[in-house]
């Protein structure tokens, strides 16, 4: 399937599990096959795999914050 489509499965899957670590196994694993360095990210090889991170963690801190979600 196109990365596109994996990310939006992975942010929705985000937003409705608690803790959805698979998307956070998928970014790396996409990282590993496909990921180059960048050049203009300092050379970072892992930049889905990092920016997945600092998305869940910022997901779950805005889920204990909102009142609607359980």
């Amino acid at each position: 399937m196109p990365f596109w489509v994996s990310v939006i499965l992975a942010l929705v899957g985000m937003m409705y599990f608690n803790i959805f670590l698979e998307a956070v196994v998928l970014f790396f694993i996409a990282d590993l096959l496909y990921g180059v360095e960048k050049a203009r990210f300092f050379g970072v090889f892992f930049l889905s795999f990092i920016l997945s991170v600092i998305l869940l963690v910022l997901v779950e801190i805005l889920k204990k914050k909102l009142k609607f979600y359980p």
